[in-house]
């Protein structure tokens, strides 16, 4: 296993890019052959302005379709990009006339020392939205809202979510991946109806397995238009018996919205640890 970097290298900068986009025509972050994909757009971009080969590192590996409105990356660039007075923002400029117009540079800022966009993270913060009852999806919202044809009770949502609250292995709500874990610390996962009358859950955790929200949502869903007592969600938990893959929600209504860092001085310590983690379970490379 390749140690990962946690500091630039000589003549080179470390820059914090806070990145939001539209997954709905993308297979994921990750590169993958012959594949539209956000990692190659962005490093292509980078590339053609500095001129060299770019390595980004990203907080959350969002699966095909997932979209962000707060994802972050690093990545190291040598000094000499900005010898001609180049500042970060002519750099967003630049950056966002190449890229197309479904991902969008937001933020490009120098990061503090000991900065990992994935190691240094403490949580990740994904929103997940639903039209029950068979209502109407607005155009404008046709791609980040989920459509479901049953009224579902939000008081049982909460009631099923909670029990799932907690550091677990969540094996049921996770797809198996070679080598890596299932253990997860989920902080939050509540939703409420917004006035327009969607179904918004706020899902919080340390980090997330392959497709983790997505179960989740699918197996709350199951309670909440009466399937299933929210017991169940416990059970399943408990036996890490995985949820049908019929169950699982699309990935049009789920959104990386944050990802939480320590303060500065605390940030080469967290990379420090999450690695030693990660050395000990075989993390999984893969996130919702």
């Amino acid at each position: 296993m390749a140690q990962p970097t946690l500091f630039p290298e000589s003549g080179f900068r470390r820059l914090r890019i806070d990145i939001a986009y539209d997954g709905t025509a993308f297979f994921g972050w990750a590169t993958q052959p012959d594949q539209r994909t956000i990692q190659d757009l962005v490093e292509e971009a980078v590339a053609r302005i500095s001129r060299g080969d770019v390595e980004s590192v990203v907080a959350g590996r969002t699966d095909a379709g997932v979209h962000a409105t707060g994802q972050v990356i690093h990545i190291d660039l040598p000094d000499a990009v900005f010898a001609d007075g180049l500042t970060y923002r002519d750099l967003r400029y630049k950056l966002n006339r190449i890229l197309d117009e479904d991902v969008r540079i937001m933020e490009i800022s120098d990061a503090p020392e000991g900065f990992h966009a994935r190691f240094s993270a403490l949580r990740r913060i994904y929103t997940y939205k639903i039209l029950d009852n068979n209502e109407v999806i607005a155009p404008l919202s046709r791609y980040d809202v989920a459509p479901w044809y049953r009224p579902l009770d939000v008081d049982l949502m909460n009631k099923a979510s909670a029990l799932v609250l907690g550091h677990h292995d969540f094996a049921a709500f996770c797809k198996f991946k070679e080598g890596g874990t299932t253990i997860r610390t989920l902080e939050k996962y509540q939703w409420h109806r917004d006035s327009a009358g969607l179904l918004i859950a706020e899902v919080v955790a340390d980090a997330f397995c392959y497709s983790m929200v997505r179960n989740l949502v699918g197996a709350v869903v199951c309670v909440a238009d009466g399937r299933k007592d929210p017991s169940w969600m416990a059970e399943l938990l408990a036996n890490k018996e995985r949820v049908s893959d019929s169950l699982v929600f699309p990935a049009r209504g789920l959104s990386l919205t944050r990802v939480e860092y320590p303060s500065n001085n605390e940030l080469l310590d967290r990379a420090r640890v999450t690695i030693g983690k990660r050395g000990q379970s075989a993390a999984a490379e893969g996130e919702d």
